[in-house]
This record gives C-alpha cells, sequence and structure tokens, in this order.
C-alpha cells in the first residue's frame, strides 16, 4: 500500500509503526530542505552535524544509517546521497530508488516513509514515474508512505 502525505513535523510524527524514513540527500543542499530539514529540526541538528563532519556529504551513492534515538516515531533513517541536485536526471534518479530499495529490503525494512529527491528539473510526472518503476516492485509488498509535494501527491492519490 503507498499513501502520500505534505512533508511536515506533523507528517513526520504520524509515522507511527514506520519500521524506517528514507531520505534522498543532495550534496548541494545546505542548509537542508523539505523533509530531509524537518527530519533535521527533529534530530536537533543530528544530520546537519553529520554532513559538517564531512562523513556523509550526499554525493552519489553516499549512504547514512542514522537512529533517531526516540526523537522520531521510526527508529532508524536510511540517508542516500544524490549528488548534486541539478544534476539529478531520470536516470540517476531511477538508480537511486532502486538501490534504495535493495537497501531497505536487506535490511529488514517491512515499512518506510520515502522522501522523493527533487532536482534537475524533474518533473512530478517523471518523479512519480521512477517511483512506481524503479522503487515500489524492489521494496515489495511493504507499506510505503511517501512525502512529498502537493503535485506529487496528487498524482499518487489513486495508490492509497
Amino acid at each position: 500500500m503507498t499513501t502520500a502525505q505534505e512533508p511536515s513535523l506533523e507528517a513526520l510524527d504520524s509515522l507511527l509503526g514506520c519500521d524506517a524514513l528514507c531520505l534522498f540527500v543532495a550534496e548541494d543542499d545546505r542548509p537542508l530542505s523539505g523533509a530531509a530539514g524537518f527530519v533535521d529540526w527533529r534530530l536537533g541538528g543530528g544530520l546537519s552535524r553529520v554532513l559538517e563532519q564531512g562523513f556523509f556529504i550526499g554525493e552519489v551513492d553516499d549512504r547514512l544509517l542514522f537512529p533517531t534515538g526516540g526523537s522520531l516515531p521510526v527508529p532508524r533513517i536510511f540517508a542516500v546521497g544524490v549528488g548534486r541536485e541539478a544534476s539529478l536526471d531520470a536516470a540517476r534518479l531511477g538508480n537511486l530508488l532502486e538501490g534504495a530499495a535493495a537497501m531497505l529490503k536487506k535490511a529488514g525494512v517491512g515499512s518506510v516513509a520515502l522522501a522523493l529527491p527533487r532536482g534537475g528539473g524533474l518533473g512530478d510526472e517523471a518523479r512519480v514515474e521512477a517511483l512506481k518503476r524503479h522503487f515500489l516492485p524492489g521494496f515489495g509488498s511493504g507499506a510505503v508512505t511517501v512525502l512529498a509535494e502537493r503535485g506529487v501527491r496528487a498524482l499518487l492519490g489513486g495508490t492509497r
């Protein structure tokens, strides 16, 4: 089952029963925006500190597992590097989503909140198509909550 919510503090607080949160972080998205910004706020700047230390910077295929320590209803965050936001294209988005699905499945995640990456001039239709073609089949039958803007949520309306 796939549902969609606006990325907000309230949406994050409503993720009860979700095994994990998967964020896509661009190396040039500073300060963090969208769902990543809200997550960072809830973590008291924890993601920003990791970025400042250079342990995870958001390069293509950078990966980070981050425990929430009870700051969010989900126990862990998987962050995936996107590279430069402007260079995100449909092919890279597909690869990132396939890799994320495989990573989450390997980690035993049964339900996930997923914040779709933005950038590269990709429209909402292209992002939803990539989600349906590259993430959902690889993730399996687990519940997926997509944290996304109004246009993406409208396109996913029929998948609830």
